[in-house]
């Protein structure tokens, strides 16, 4: 009887490459109606190919230097979305990160971002050996805040006027999920 080898998990992330640009631009123009509620207001470069490929480039930058990892979502090696891990802070008092994701108009409501939120945790824990990880959404958000919450985040509350988003500054709701091993138990 021949044996199968294991199937490949569904959902994945690998590190972004130039390679992807011509993919990442073509989900993200066919998503830019969703997306543009929710992301800062960067104007049109970060839908179209020569801005995508600009992005990635920062995005390796940013890896290079420690505060920042960028990904690209995969289903079943197919991409489907992004996901990336901001203002890495490796401190001696704190040991942080925010993350952000998006996942392509057509492929939404399948558990994806639940599953790649569930990985950058992996990531910022295991990997980084972070205390905690952020994230941020704006109010009206709530698939977002699903997310979030699916994966163990808590609700810290509504800051006001807290980043560019939509092109103006907006109020976002905060949340944070500390590294279970690292979180101090108080007594």
């Amino acid at each position: 009887m021949l044996e199968r080898p294991p199937a490949a998990p569904a959902i994945s992330l690998r590190p972004i490459a130039p390679e992807d640009a011509e993919a990442v631009a073509a989900l993200r123009a066919a998503s830019r109606d969703l997306l543009s509620r929710w992301e800062p207001d960067e104007d049109d470069a970060s839908y179209t190919l020569a801005g995508v490929r600009d992005s990635i480039e920062a995005a390796q930058a940013r890896t290079l230097a420690g505060t920042g990892r960028s990904y690209v979502i995969l289903d079943r090696g197919r991409p489907v979305g992004g996901l990336l891990l901001n203002t890495i802070v490796q401190g001696p008092y704190i040991r942080t990160c925010s993350v952000g994701y998006w996942v392509a108009a057509a492929e939404t409501g399948r558990g994806i971002a639940t599953e790649a939120v569930r990985q950058a945790k992996a990531v910022a824990f295991d990997e980084l050996l972070l205390d905690q990880l952020r994230a941020e959404t704006l109010p009206d958000n709530f698939a977002s805040q699903k997310v979030l919450s699916r994966n163990g985040f808590r609700r810290l509350g509504l800051t006001p006027c807290y980043s560019l988003a939509t092109g103006r500054l907006r109020d976002h709701v905060l949340f944070e999920a500390p590294n279970p091993r690292t979180e101090p138990q108080w007594t």
